[in-house]
């Protein structure tokens, strides 16, 4: 089984004194030349034209520091993914609370989509930065269109004949979306809040259930090839889970979990 998650907007920078980034040493060897790239223009825009990085990144005038530390994201101190995201759904998840078989599981489970790296593992070592998927680079276009034809390799080469699980956000859906001879061995993931007989998607409730989803797959470490022997252990593991069949050929199916209530701890 192979979980597609989005990175987090929230970061935890690495303490000083820790090495910087090695893109030579990061996962899926063969994004290095598009990371270098992309990573170069970052820099380059947040280091000659603050005001203008603002701009294209959608950020106020508060956020200055995250412009400042994108400056020299290839000197930045440098951690394991797992411990420099953070926010709702990486809380939930805990991925660096995790011991033993469950943290190799994560490491060979878990890809993060990135608008800066591509793809990530969780022990991949990087900066914090700011750099968000929905985001149009000068000089490099939406990030989306930038990362969709070496996604398309790499994703398809890194599931072999497994199941996809993908809980990513609409943003970074965007990045890869399955091919149709995939199509039938992925499952879009959603959380619907159903409240008053009427079902929405919240943010948090949303964010902090896919957290705590994966966090138990991982833990109970069934072997899971279909959709619905995911929605089969989904139920065993405590949730409600409803399969929908892909709405036309080539598409892939969805698996709901309905939950009434998140706890916030």
């Amino acid at each position: 089984m192979l979980i597609l998650l989005p990175p987090s907007e929230g970061k935890t920078a690495p303490r000083d004194g820790a090495a910087a980034v090695d893109l030579d040493a990061l996962s899926f060897p063969e994004l290095t030349g598009d990371r270098v790239d992309l990573l170069a223009a970052l820099v380059r825009l947040c280091r000659t034209a603050p005001e203008a990085a603002a701009t294209a990144l959608g950020l106020g005038p508060t956020q200055a520091a995250d412009i400042e530390r994108n400056a020299v994201l290839p000197q930045a101190p440098a951690a394991p993914a797992r411990e420099v995201y953070s926010g709702v759904l990486y809380d939930a998840l805990g991925l660096r609370t995790l011991r033993a078989g469950t943290a190799r599981r994560a490491d060979a489970s878990v890809l993060i989509t990135s608008g800066l790296w591509g793809l990530l593992r969780p022990s991949d070592v990087i900066p914090a930065y700011r750099l968000g998927g929905g985001v149009s680079l000068p000089g490099v276009g939406p990030l989306a269109a930038f990362w969709r034809r070496p996604l398309g390799k790499s994703l398809p080469a890194a599931a072999g004949d497994e199941l996809i699980v993908d809980l990513r956000s609409s943003t970074y859906a965007g990045f890869w979306r399955p091919p149709a001879e995939l199509a039938a061995r992925t499952v879009v993931v959603r959380v619907l809040h159903e409240h008053d007989g009427r079902r929405t998607v919240v943010s948090h409730h949303n964010k902090a259930t896919k957290g705590r989803i994966v966090r138990r797959l991982l833990q109970d470490g069934a072997t899971i090839a279909t959709p619905a022997r995911l929605v089969k252990v989904l139920t065993r593991l405590g949730w409600t889970a409803e399969l929908t069949p892909p709405p036309s050929p080539g598409r892939p199916a969805t698996v709901d979990v309905v939950v009434t209530d998140v706890p916030t701890s």
